[in-house]
């Protein structure tokens, strides 16, 4: 059985997991003008890898390993991750 690391990856270790998931949370606060600290962009970062991971694996994509397409894929799920937290948390309340 292979070894993979963090997020899926060999070559993707925790301390490029903190790097990656700072650098796309703040990608996906610019792109979606949200107002973030630096701990909550590398959890939306890290989550947005998963999900996009994950979606790319749902619609069939072959992501191959590496830091910059490991970002590309983790910016677009953080990006995704927002637009639908804004959704959800924007929804008038009942009762």
């Amino acid at each position: 059985m292979d070894q993979y690391g963090i997020m899926g990856h060999p070559e993707i270790g925790f301390f490029s997991m903190i790097i990656i998931g700072a650098i796309a949370g703040w990608l996906a606060e610019r792109v979606t003008n949200s107002n973030h600290g630096i701990f909550t962009n590398i959890l939306v970062g890290v989550a947005g890898a998963f999900i996009g991971a994950k979606a790319a694996e749902l619609l069939k994509i072959e992501l191959t390993g590496g830091f910059f397409n490991t970002l590309i894929v983790a910016t677009l799920g953080a990006i995704a991750l927002l637009f639908v937290w804004r959704a959800v948390s924007n929804r008038p309340r009942v009762g």
